[in-house]
């Protein structure tokens, strides 16, 4: 039990793995659309590119979304609406008309006007309750049918113009009153209707819906059906019309049916081998050409986490509304792995999510050939995403390769321009200025995951931090050969391609240990006194090694990144302080390396073994007397070829080629900082 547990504990790093491997399998699985794949590939108003093709079994054609669209407006148009009438209010509006009669018309008047009048009265009132008085003034066309309901009876239809309103009320009063030729009594007239009249139709609202629902409801989604082997369309036949209507029926009559109960398993399986496969190339890629990135953890987390995150955001899109799938930006991923990584780790793993979700998208073709070349351009474009012009640059070519590309495709499609959706082209804008976001991403996923980009990179390589401040205060003499080595090391590494950011900033830093002893080292030995004279070699030599060690606590209190904390751990590998070694074995014969040696590791990366170089070669070139270019050349070919001997850089994927450009341009520095010339054959 106790060899299971710590082979457990041995491979618990690809335990890991292997853990996160499946569980983003699984969940990119779940995000999938429960539905098969048709196996043809078909285009409006292109040929039939595969062989006749004849209906599988009996399906029914569908009604395109626009012929069912059509027929859903024409039940709207054509829609009752249903008013519910209080029969009631009539005859108490009547009722009350005659006795405030008398009351409002005098005595005086002859009696046979009178009656006229009273006649009138009643006139009105039942023109008025002829269909009804609204409750309110509702903006329906006057052309709509309406049926009057009594105890959801219906009792009566009409136009809507036919009910009056509250602003027809006087209308109608002087209407009727115009043709009894007694408009000389309005003003009576309106004074008492004005308290008496009250509305008796209420919208029903609520039986209204219901009742265009069922009537929505009862629309056939299918015009006609289609016989098990009946040609459906032959090859080279142009898919268009009903043809075309056909084989979109086919299509998700497909979908549907692979996705039963019984194949459920199979083709969730199916699909789940897919993506573990894709993923897998992934995981390959970084084994083989980014062993670094694999074996951190974090980081290969961090990659399958963004690769998630994307197929999660374009899902949901999709499942919102797949006209806005061009909003989603996509080119994040390889800006995020290109600010963290490299260029080609963030196209690999963008194209990998890219296919991915070619299973998820519509017109999957177009979409991941848009995506691939987006990201392509992104990769070429984006250079030193610190500076914010270069970032606003990129996002405006990627935005025009998108635009140039959909609009080609739509051209190939279509044959024409006219009926071009504009509208496309503003989903791309948005996308470019959604990728905008990805520097405060950058900055999040620093916070999240620890990492280290160049935006952050950029921010320590500031003379004014805190930090260095400190170490200018404390040691100057370490803060200057901290810049000069700084300056050596960002000309090495634009020569051979490697991280010049990464290495000007490890190179800051590489000295700070020096804080806590800093007149034990000689270049800040300013009074001529050297303290080394009163201790023995050893304790020399334990207080100039342990400088790499207070480095790493001082980077630690002051959170420094571990890829700057590297630099501090490797800039002397495990080389020797042979001053005081040779000084130890003059006085007592014999003397232990290891007690003169620094604890290493010994630089594993390009960047880590130019500091090295550098470091020794500007700290020595103090010591060189009445330089010329020859004695510099053999000044800088002896120490590197020194540490080249003691296998310093055995770890470091640098080749003998980078290491000969980096002597070329440490002998050119060297020779520009002492003012030489080039000697030149006599």
């Amino acid at each position: 039990m106790k060899d299971f547990i710590n082979k457990l504990y041995r491979n618990h790093s690809l335990i890991y793995k292997g853990l996160l491997f499946i569980s983003t399998t699984f969940l990119i699985v779940y995000l999938f659309p429960k539905s098969g794949k048709f196996k043809y590939n078909f285009e409006k108003g292109k040929p039939w590119q595969s062989e006749n093709l004849y209906a599988p079994f009996d399906f029914a054609i569908k009604k395109s979304d626009e012929e069912i669209a059509s027929e859903k407006a024409a039940i709207r148009n054509n829609a009752i609406l249903y008013f519910n009438v209080d029969n009631d209010v009539s005859n108490n509006v009547r009722a009350s008309f005659f006795n405030e009669f008398t009351k409002v018309f005098a005595d005086s008047i002859p009696k046979r006007e009178l009656a006229k009048i009273r006649k009138v009265g009643s006139d009105i009132i039942s023109e008025l309750y002829e269909f009804g008085v609204l409750s309110e003034n509702y903006n329906f066309s006057n052309n709509k049918t309406v049926a009057l309901l009594d105890g959801r009876v219906e009792i009566q239809r009409a136009l809507f113009s036919n009910l009056v309103k509250q602003d027809d009320i006087v209308s109608i009063i002087d209407k009727v009153l115009k043709s009894n030729n007694l408009i000389r009594y309005k003003t009576d007239f309106v004074s008492l209707f004005f308290d008496l009249i009250e509305p008796n139709l209420i919208y029903d609202k609520s039986f209204t819906d219901r009742v265009l629902k069922e009537e929505i409801d009862k629309i056939s989604y299918a015009r006609g059906s289609i016989e098990k082997e009946t040609l459906i369309v032959s090859k080279g036949e142009v898919v268009e019309g009903d043809k075309y209507q056909a084989l979109r029926s086919l299509k998700s009559e497909y979908e549907s049916q692979v996705w039963t109960k019984s194949n459920y398993n199979w083709v969730l399986a199916a699909y789940a081998l897919l993506v573990a496969l894709a993923l897998l190339m992934l995981l390959l890629f970084l084994r083989k050409y980014r062993i670094s990135v694999f074996e951190n953890n974090t980081k290969v987390t961090f990659i399958f986490f963004n690769v998630l995150l994307m197929i999660f955001l374009t899902t949901m899109v999709i499942n919102y509304n797949s006209k806005y799938i061009y909003v989603v930006p996509i080119c994040i991923l390889p800006l995020v792995f290109k600010a963290f990584f490299d260029a080609r780790l963030g196209l690999f793993a963008h194209v990998i999510t890219v296919l991915l979700l070619g299973f998820v998208v519509p017109n999957s073709y177009e979409y991941m050939f848009l995506q691939i070349i987006a990201g392509i351009v992104t990769i070429l474009t984006v250079s030193e995403l610190y500076k914010r012009a270069n970032l606003f640059i990129s996002v405006g070519q990627i935005t025009l390769i998108y635009i140039v590309a959909y609009f080609a495709f739509f051209v190939i499609h279509e044959g024409s321009i006219e009926i071009i959706k504009w509208e496309t082209f503003i989903w791309f804008v948005l996308c470019g200025l959604a990728t905008l976001f990805v520097q405060p991403l950058i900055y999040i996923y620093e916070k999240l995951f620890g990492l280290v980009s160049d935006v952050s990179l950029l921010e320590l390589s500031d003379t004014n931090s805190k930090l260095l401040k400190e170490l200018s205060n404390k040691a100057p003499g370490t803060f200057h050969h901290s810049l000069n080595v700084a300056n050596l090391a960002e000309a090495s590494a634009n020569e051979i391609n490697a991280n010049a950011m990464l290495v000007r900033v490890g190179a800051l830093y590489h000295d700070i240990g020096k804080m806590s002893n800093p007149t034990y080292f000689t270049e800040n030995q300013s009074t001529g006194i050297n303290p080394h004279d009163e201790l023995s070699s050893k304790e020399s030599a334990r207080i100039i090694t342990n400088h790499v060690i207070e480095g790493i606590e001082i980077a630690k209190k002051y959170n420094l990144p571990d890829r700057v904390i590297d630099f501090i751990r490797t800039h002397h590998g495990t080389s020797v302080v042979y001053y005081f070694y040779m000084q130890e074995k003059n006085n007592f014969d014999t003397a232990d390396k290891l007690d003169f040696s620094y604890p290493g590791p010994k630089p594993f990366s390009k960047e880590t073994a130019i500091l090295m170089m550098c470091d020794s070669i500007e700290a020595a070139s103090k010591s060189l007397k009445e330089p010329t270019s020859t004695k510099i050349d053999a000044f800088v070919e002896n120490i590197i070829n020194k540490q080249i001997e003691e296998d310093q850089f055995l770890n470091a994927n640098i080749t003998f080629k980078e290491i000969q450009s980096i002597k070329k341009v440490l002998k050119l520095k060297l020779a520009n900082i002492y003012h030489l010339r080039i000697e030149y054959p006599e």
